[in-house]
């Protein structure tokens, strides 16, 4: 009876069966606790910050301070860190959203976009796709000086793309997924 049970998907926990969709669903709900926990944690740093009076910039303005487009990000994030001593930069947004450009290129965000920021450059970056012919994940961008008029974005190759379509934050489309 054991076997015929394991056979149709359930578990046995202690003196209880439970399906494996059950299991499935319950692994869901400690996930999410788990992520609305980090990110509780993650506002509440940032509102202890701004209560102690270390007023932050607008992204635009840091992105703009170390050479990079201030359009890079979509308008209306929900909030930054950004640590000077590991050059850590971490974007919240409300929602996964995707943003098109001037340029005919959509870059789609994670609601957390992680990165290293130096002078001229993002890279390591979590949370931020651009669509090739399919969705790829971009681990730099960067450009080639301060007057140049190209942003390289890097999503298993390096591609250029007008500087001018980052200038300004764009408004950002809420999808479904990441």
């Amino acid at each position: 009876m054991e076997k015929a049970l394991t056979k149709v998907g359930s578990l046995k926990v202690g003196s209880l069966w439970i399906s494996k969709k059950a299991k499935e669903e319950l692994s869901n709900i400690t996930e999410d606790f788990t992520t609305f926990s980090n990110t509780v944690e993650e506002k509440a740093k940032w509102v202890f910050n701004k209560l102690k009076g270390k007023p932050l910039k607008s992204l635009p303005d840091l992105l703009r301070e170390y050479n990079l487009p201030p359009g890079l990000f979509p308008e209306g994030i929900t909030c930054y860190e950004f640590d000077e001593t590991k050059a850590k930069l971490v974007v919240y947004l409300p929602s996964v959203c995707e943003v098109s450009f001037k340029d005919s290129s959509a870059i789609r965000y994670a609601t957390r976009v992680k990165a290293i920021l130096m002078r001229g450059k993002l890279t390591g970056i979590e949370g931020m796709k651009t669509k090739v012919l399919v969705w790829v994940k971009v681990t730099s961008v960067s450009m080639e000086s301060y007057k140049s008029d190209k942003v390289w974005f890097t999503a298993g190759v390096k591609k250029s793309r007008p500087r001018i379509a980052y200038d300004v934050p764009q408004a950002a489309v809420r999808v479904e997924e990441f």
